[in-house]
């Protein structure tokens, strides 16, 4: 109590402490006193309360025990006096022994009494009940059959009691009423008929399925009856428990069975749609069948059997026993993707099991799969490795017949655009989109699995259609008349490059998700790389027939005919000009490509004429008129392919400011300038070799030796770093060698 009032007081202090903290707050301490006065009798006011609160509880709490204690003598006295009364019984109960069998004795005369007249109509009631069971009158057969059974088994429950032993009774009670057990299975027989086209039943006569029902229902409460009486006595009449209403669900599950099977009205040979007929059938026979079992059957059957939801698990274990008696089997391609969208994608859709007639009772969500997911895998292995054999079939099919159509005498088919291409890409795509769609029904696994086969199978096949095409220009190059439209040919092989390419983007963009594009493989980056080098190629065959044709005029440049006035490279550009009429049906990205390459090889072509050291001049004059002509000549292949180029944004004027360059070197009438002129050559064209120099310098024709080796040395000894921006050109170009024979010449 003490260290309690010492930490009240130090809590008052610090309280107190708390509240005068600054000197104007003193005049407020009568004020604080009054507050905490107030506090202190509204804490004493809540601390009686509470007090008395327990104080009462307590009081009753001790008033309730004082009652139970009380209660429990009375008890205590009552049952002394039960068992006193209990043991005085005793004596008198074993005296009413002879009473207990005079009353069991009585019980069974009275039995055999009531049942009397029964017994002598059994002959009689039994021919009724087969009348009327011949007749339809199943519920009057019914009743019969049951006021036959209750007499049998009361007679027979009644021998039991009083002679267990006494078989001979027994059996004699049962030969005498040996009819009714033939009634019953003939009855039952009846009955199962109906239990099996219940189903047409509902729809024409209701009111027999409702009798059936009902009887069935009489027929199980019985059997509860008599299995509870066995428990107690250990009798049970002869034929029961019947299980009428298991026999039912049995009798269900059958026809369900049976139904399904009967569905197959073809085969293979006599059929090719024979599985899609037959998947059609079980779909339309089960909706059918669960939508009158959901409108008319349910309100039939008492609500404990649950003859939807019964149903509704039959036809699934039906079905699925079907359908892995199909997945066994050798289905072919076509059959296996029709199985698995049937399977997969109709049975739960709105055609079938998702229709809105049979929600909310059928969640397709709780339906357990048809077959296994290793039956699944396994077809769809096959149907993997067979589209993967069709594919390269097809593709293989598809090129050939493109092949045969590169060597027609008629040009090749124009789009909308008037570029030339094939159909190639359009079957070939055709194709893919088609699988694609047919295996996106199926399940998005085997969708991306069929899109990564066709982009392998593509990138094979690209291969080959490269292969293809070099073996197209290489035919045509042994005869160059044959085929006649090698040309437009070669350009619509071009195009499909470019076609390829848009539609293997178009076919990611729409079945490639794109965080999964990032996963795929490389060599379907490589697709685009190959269809490049192919169309590249393509380019590059069609300029190689332009240079044959110009060859002729190629080599009159830089020599003693083109210094005198040679219209060669009028002719060239005439030429050139004339084939890119024809190039104009090429698209744009390879068109772009092919002036591009086909400037700079002229521009190759005519810089080599001038390394071949055709000419040399003898003096300035032919100097000047050689340089005029080479400067006129570039201007001629600048205005040529800008022509060319129109559009494209690319700059054509670097290639032929080489050629200025070089006739700037020739034109040159101060030979101590020439050093100056040609390493500033050297330095805008860094790729120039010293070979390049001595012929240019040779077909100048006024530079020695010397002078050559010196040019030559010094620039060697002042080399410039090449400028990274530049495309070399004069590594294509050697200068050709005098040969021992020449100089011995």
């Amino acid at each position: 109590m003490e260290e309690t009032g010492r930490e009240a007081v130090a809590t008052a202090v610090q309280r107190v402490a708390g509240m005068l903290q600054r000197p104007d707050q003193l005049d407020k301490v009568e004020q604080y006193r009054r507050r905490e006065a107030r506090k202190k009798a509204s804490v004493e006011a809540r601390l009686k309360a509470a007090i008395q609160s327990q104080l009462d509880g307590v009081r009753t709490g001790l008033s309730q025990l004082h009652n139970a204690l009380s209660d429990v003598k009375d008890i205590q006295r009552s049952l002394v006096d039960v068992n006193k009364d209990w043991r005085q019984s005793i004596n008198t109960i074993e005296n009413l022994k002879g009473v207990k069998d005079a009353v069991v004795q009585h019980s069974q005369l009275a039995a055999a009494v009531e049942n009397l007249k029964s017994i002598f109509s059994v002959p009689e009631i039994v021919r009724e009940t087969q009348d009327l069971i011949e007749r339809g009158e199943l519920l009057k057969a019914h009743r019969n059959l049951r006021d036959l059974e209750c007499s049998r088994d009361d007679l027979m429950y009644e021998q039991y009691r009083m002679d267990s032993k006494n078989t001979h009774d027994m059996n004699l009670i049962h030969i005498y009423f040996g009819e009714i057990q033939k009634l019953s299975e003939e009855l039952a027989k009846q009955l199962w008929m109906v239990i099996e086209r219940s189903l047409l039943t509902v729809r024409r006569d209701p009111t027999l399925l409702v009798s059936v029902v009902r009887i069935i229902e009489r027929e199980e409460k019985i059997d509860k009856r008599m299995l509870d009486r066995k428990k107690q006595t250990g009798f049970i009449p002869p034929g029961r428990p019947k299980k009428w209403k298991e026999n039912m669900f049995d009798i269900l599950e059958r026809t369900v069975s049976t139904r399904i099977e009967g569905t197959q009205a073809d085969t293979r040979e006599s059929d090719k749609m024979w599985l899609v007929c037959h998947l059609e059938i079980i779909r339309k026979y089960v909706l059918d069948d669960l939508q009158v079992a959901k409108n008319l059957m349910e309100e039939r059957f008492p609500p404990q059997y649950d003859i939807f939801k019964k149903l509704l698990n039959m036809y699934h274990q039906a079905l699925s026993m079907r359908m892995q008696e199909l997945a066994s089997e050798d289905l072919e391609a076509n059959e296996i993707v029709t199985f698995l969208t049937w399977v997969l994608s109709t049975y739960k859709s709105e055609e079938m099991m998702g229709n809105l007639e049979l929600a909310p009772e059928v969640d397709v969500n709780c339906l357990t799969p048809l077959i296994s997911q290793t039956a699944v895998d396994q077809l769809l292995s096959k149907y993997m490795s067979t589209l993967t054999s069709n594919i390269i079939g097809w593709l293989r099919k598809a090129l050939e017949t493109d092949r045969k159509d590169w060597i027609k005498e008629t040009e090749p088919e124009a789009d909308q655009d008037g570029y030339y291409q094939t159909t190639l890409p359009a079957i070939v795509f055709q194709m893919f989109e088609q699988n694609l769609q047919v295996a996106a029904q199926i399940s998005e696994d085997l969708k991306m699995k069929v899109l990564l086969l066709c982009l392998q199978q593509m990138n094979s096949f690209l291969t080959r259609y490269r292969e293809e095409a070099q073996f197209y220009k290489e035919e045509h190059l042994k005869n160059r008349q044959y085929p006649q439209c090698y040309v437009q040919y070669m350009i619509a092989v071009i195009n499909n490059c470019q076609t390829f390419k848009d539609s293997i983007i178009s076919l990611k963009r729409k079945y490639l998700k794109n965080e999964m594009e990032e996963g795929m493989p490389s060599s379907h980056a490589n697709m685009d790389m190959t269809l490049d080098i192919t169309a590249k190629e393509g380019c590059s065959s069609l300029l190689d027939e332009v240079f044959m044709d110009l060859e002729p005029h190629l080599n009159e440049l830089m020599t003693k005919k083109w210094l005198m006035g040679s219209n060669a490279v009028g002719t060239i550009c005439v030429t050139v000009e004339d084939y890119f009429n024809d190039f104009a049906r090429i698209k744009k990205p390879y068109k772009k490509i092919m002036t591009l390459e086909a400037h700079r090889r002229v521009v190759v072509e005519y810089i080599r004429a001038i390394m071949l050291k055709r000419i040399s001049f003898k003096n300035a004059e032919e100097r000047k008129e050689g340089a005029e002509k080479m400067i006129k000549e570039a201007e001629q292949f600048r205005f040529l392919f800008k022509k060319l180029a129109a559009g494209s944004g690319e700059d054509t004027e670097g290639l032929c400011d080489i050629i200025v360059a070089i006739a700037e070197v020739i034109k040159l009438t101060d030979p101590s300038l020439l050093f100056l002129e040609v390493s500033t050559l050297v330095s805008k064209y860094p790729d120039i070799r010293d070979d390049h120099i001595s012929a240019l310098l040779t077909v100048r024709g006024d530079a020695s030796r010397d002078m050559k080796q010196t040019i030559i040395e010094t620039l060697e000894q002042g080399a410039n770093q090449p400028n990274p921006n530049y495309v070399p050109i004069f590594k294509e170009i050697t200068v050709p060698t005098l040969s021992v024979p020449k100089l011995l010449k």
